[in-house]
């Protein structure tokens, strides 16, 4: 192949795999959105349904629920019908809760309406990172799938608008509704998309493989046989089963997915996202339109710092960005705390407690917030990376299913103060784990961030023979 063809080649390779993800990523934007909208539109159903703190935590903690379900059945399913498929059907199912939960006639309707949504997100959430790290090349795989993290923000940021915009005629169906739109465009633009690679090797088609790879990698038989057989040492030529989650190298890749996936929720992002307008009430701002606008602004962090990410991750490198992001993270909790110590309701008070929702936002928004869904996708064994990383992606929905619950309970119990306090020093624990157990996978390939769990097992049985 001339130089001119080799450019070309690589530019229309390019341009497919970043469309790809782009595609995929908008599983991510589903998730965002009722993440968003939900924060906006309790502020009209806990009125129009009488909701106390409980019934108000149960319609947040209805998604989670639903997501545990879906990210379940993802991991299997996505083995054996493809990760591709698993994402349309996410879209079709999110479709039907967006209008059911928009229909509801009561508090009961609409949580199983969420419960279905959440489904639909657990599917697309365990399913779409693991699509596109597969897709992505080597050198721009955590930008690529770090697209997912950043639809996810811009999920956020629209549904805060769409509550602004809706706010004058407390249209919290409206909100609900109109999640519908980013389903069906994930849906039409999934159809054209192509089967991961390393799936269609995985269950025997190689030459549907190379077919893939010739459109999202150089057109260079030698690169694709070369990748076609870096695939096929590292799988027994079909999925693994679940019991094979207990080889000592797929437990030392799970402390660390798993670990993420919780830490991500306990250092209380979502009790941020969700009831944002909530917690800016607190400040005594009293309008809800100036709440949401609030809100906005942390979406605008949000979305941000999460482009910032992108182009750091796969520079600087993911542990670097845990360890700052992280800090910021506890740092800006501490403060949002003392905020609410004394005078809550003050001027001071109030500017203090924005300034740290924006410091914790942008944050998380460099570190764990696209960190934990990128070493998900991309940390585990091919054989079992769809079912590994559903475990994942499962204790993640688990545990924003429990914040999201307790949040209000939570400052009951602890006073707004002791709530965030709370968070902060969990943050401190997840320091401590990071610095300790998340490796580095900058510029690796997949199967060379399995060979890094294996020589750890073998380092700590070196460790235990006497």
């Amino acid at each position: 192949m001339s130089q001119g063809g080799s450019e070309e080649s690589a530019r229309r390779a390019r341009r497919n795999v970043v469309l790809t993800a782009a595609i995929a990523g908008l599983g991510g934007l589903l998730f965002g959105y009722d993440t968003g909208v939900i924060a906006g539109a309790l502020l009209f159903i806990k009125g129009d349904f009488h909701l106390g703190s409980f019934a108000q935590g149960l319609v947040v903690a209805a998604v989670p629920i639903g997501a545990v379900f879906g990210a379940a059945y993802a991991g299997p399913a996505a083995d054996r019908y493809g990760r591709r498929l698993m994402i349309l059907v996410a879209a079709g199912v999110f479709i039907l809760g967006a209008l059911a939960s928009a229909a509801a006639p009561g508090v009961e309707v609409l949580v199983i309406a969420r419960i279905v949504i959440g489904i639909a997100i657990g599917l697309a959430s365990a399913a779409a990172p693991v699509y596109i790290s597969e897709v992505a090349p080597p050198e721009s795989r955590g930008r690529l799938v770090s697209f997912f993290q950043l639809a996810v923000t811009i999920g956020i940021l629209v549904a805060y608008l769409i509550g602004l915009a809706f706010d004058g005629i407390e249209g919290w169906r409206w909100m609900l509704g109109l999640g519908c739109v980013p389903a069906l465009g994930l849906a039409f633009g999934m159809v054209r998309m192509p089967q991961s690679p390393r799936w269609l090797v995985m269950t025997g088609d190689d030459f549907a493989a190379r077919a893939t790879l010739a459109k999202i990698r150089v057109d260079d038989p030698d690169t694709i046989d070369r990748e076609i057989e870096e695939i096929k040492e590292s799988i027994d030529e079909k999925p693994g089963a679940w019991s094979e989650l207990l080889q000592p190298v797929v437990k030392a890749a799970l402390v660390v997915g798993v670990g993420l996936a919780i830490l991500q929720q306990v250092t209380g992002i979502n009790t941020v996202i969700y009831y944002a307008p909530t917690i800016v009430e607190f400040t005594g701002v009293n309008s809800s339109a100036g709440s949401i606008l609030a809100a906005v602004g942390v979406g605008v962090i949000n979305v941000a710092f999460t482009i910032l990410a992108l182009r750091l991750l796969d520079r600087a490198g993911r542990r670097t960005l845990l360890m700052i992001g992280v800090s910021g993270m506890v740092i800006s909790l501490f403060a949002l705390g003392a905020a609410f110590t004394g005078n809550a309701s003050s001027t001071l008070a109030s500017v203090v407690a924005i300034a740290s929702l924006m410091v914790y936002v942008a944050s998380f928004a460099i570190s764990l917030g696209p960190i934990f869904w990128l070493l998900n996708a991309e940390i585990y064994p091919l054989g079992v990376r769809s079912k590994a990383a559903g475990v994942g992606t499962m204790a993640n929905w688990t545990f924003n299913f429990i914040v999201s619950l307790t949040f209000l309970l939570l400052i009951e119990a602890l006073g707004k103060s002791g709530a965030f306090w709370f968070y902060g020093a969990i943050g401190i624990l997840t320091l401590v784990f990071c610095w300790k157990l998340v490796p580095e996978t900058k510029g690796k390939h997949l199967e060379e961030i399995q060979a890094y769990f294996q020589a750890r097992v073998d380092r700590r049985k070196g460790a235990a023979t006497p």
